[in-house]
């Protein structure tokens, strides 16, 4: 029978190229991965940063509003000289001064996404009965590791102003608005 098209000109001949890509083609793919991955990767940390230190802003909020919640359920202790005693598990009872049932248990133990937080400059008097009560505090948030968790220190009064350290520790100078 007679072929009324042309056959391409690599069926008759002994040699056929190979389906599939050229070692120079997989090198110039893997260099453009390479060249995005140096652009994303720097802005990706960023992003990872700025989040932790939204996340810490919202946590020195949190902790002011326990902080409230506890004087006045606790008006003989004044405010929480430690973040332990705003946490503890409903489980374990009715809420005492020790464990108040005010925060996330994963802000009770004292760190959350990469900051650690701390009740500091606590002032201590005593009231009628004798016993120790807090009259204010300071709530401080330092990244565990400064420039991979976060770059600010950020500190708390009782009064709910929040101040930064751009160095990341707890010279908190810069106020947040």
């Amino acid at each position: 029978m007679k072929k009324w098209w042309k056959e391409p000109a690599t069926v008759g001949c002994s040699r056929h190229r190979e389906a599939g890509f050229t070692l120079m083609e997989l090198l110039i793919v893997m260099a453009v991965i390479l060249i995005l991955m140096l652009v994303a990767i720097p802005s990706l940390l960023n992003m990872t940063i700025q989040a932790h230190e939204t996340s810490a802003l919202a946590s020195l909020r949190a902790i002011q509003s326990a902080e409230v919640q506890y004087q006045t359920n606790f008006p003989a202790n004044g405010y929480a000289c430690t973040i332990g005693a705003l946490g503890g598990s409903a489980g374990s009872g009715p809420p005492t001064a020790q464990a108040a049932q005010m925060l996330q248990s994963t802000l009770a133990t004292g760190q959350k996404d990469g900051y650690t937080f701390t009740i500091t400059n606590c002032t201590k008097t005593q009231n009628a009965n004798n016993q120790d009560m807090f009259t204010s505090y300071e709530v401080t948030a330092v990244p565990q590791t400064v420039g991979k968790t976060g770059h600010r220190g950020f500190c708390m009064d009782m009064s709910g102003e929040i101040k930064a350290d751009m160095a990341g520790g707890t010279n908190c100078t810069v106020p947040i608005s």
